[in-house]
């Protein structure tokens, strides 16, 4: 059923006042929760994800495990108040399922699990706020919970939502605009330039799609660059608090050296 907000008006604007290549706002906290290795708190405007990552740590099951990698497992969970129809959704949703899913397969190739066989890297995601763009902050919030625990990665995965109104690309989408018009979720990694996952729940003409393809690869690179900035910050930030504790003999902390090493991704 079509909307009867308007989408875009003829000024440009969207309904929530952002022109059509426009961003939300993104908030990122990479503070300690709990008990876990690494989380992340992510916020694209108002839907907002939180993701534990425990691991790498021995698997629980022998018959899960794999002797050349590590096994990564996602599970996912959406609270009842994230949304204004207050649905509870339980674990065996086809939802859910289907996005758990997604987010395994789209890390399974960036994540190095080479690098521990016979183990399990496991994924926590919890959706906090509903608000449209739902599978890209799941995606970079696993994406910086995974860099906060220290796994190994070959780049950022960073993503996006596109879509299309009449002619004109629209970027991040909100609730009302992905139930209005055909969107695609694209993720990149900026540093190769490789794309990791391209999904469309929706028809969209195949003249459009290249379009916003380019445009989704385009914002996924300014993304990366808040995602980036934010694990700089955290990283000063851990650096700081060691350097304020009793230093260790011929060890020193140098600022730069770790900016070089960031300056790499």
């Amino acid at each position: 059923m079509a909307s009867r907000v308007e989408i875009l008006n003829q000024g440009g604007f969207r309904s929530d006042g952002r022109r059509q290549y426009e961003l939300r706002d993104m908030s990122i906290d990479l503070s300690q929760q709990g008990q876990a290795d690494g989380s992340a708190v992510v916020a694209h405007g108002l839907t907002q994800v939180l993701v534990s990552v425990f691991g790498p740590r021995e698997a629980k099951m022998r018959s899960q495990t794999l002797h050349d990698r590590a096994v990564i497992n996602v599970e996912l969970n959406v609270a009842a108040f994230s949304a204004s129809d207050r649905r509870r959704r339980t674990r065996g949703d086809k939802r859910i399922l289907e996005l758990a899913t997604t987010i395994r397969s789209t890390f399974e190739p960036v994540v190095q699990t080479n690098l521990y066989p016979r183990s399990q890297i496991d994924i926590f995601v919890q959706v906090l706020q509903q608000d449209g763009g739902l599978l890209q902050a799941c995606i970079n919030a696993t994406t910086l919970a995974l860099i906060n625990a220290g796994v190994p990665m070959l780049d950022f995965v960073c993503a996006v939502t596109g879509g299309v109104h009449s002619t004109s690309p629209l970027l991040d989408l909100t609730l009302l605009e992905e139930n209005d018009i055909p969107n695609i979720t694209v993720a990149v990694m900026p540093k190769s330039g490789k794309v990791t996952l391209v999904t469309m729940e929706t028809r969209l003409h195949v003249d459009r799609f290249e379009e916003i393809f380019k445009i989704a690869c385009d914002a996924g690179k300014v993304i990366h660059d808040e995602m980036k900035l934010s694990v700089r910050s955290r990283t000063s930030t851990l650096v700081n608090a060691m350097g304020s504790g009793p230093r260790v003999s011929g060890v020193d902390l140098v600022d730069g050296d770790g900016d070089d090493r960031m300056n790499e991704y």
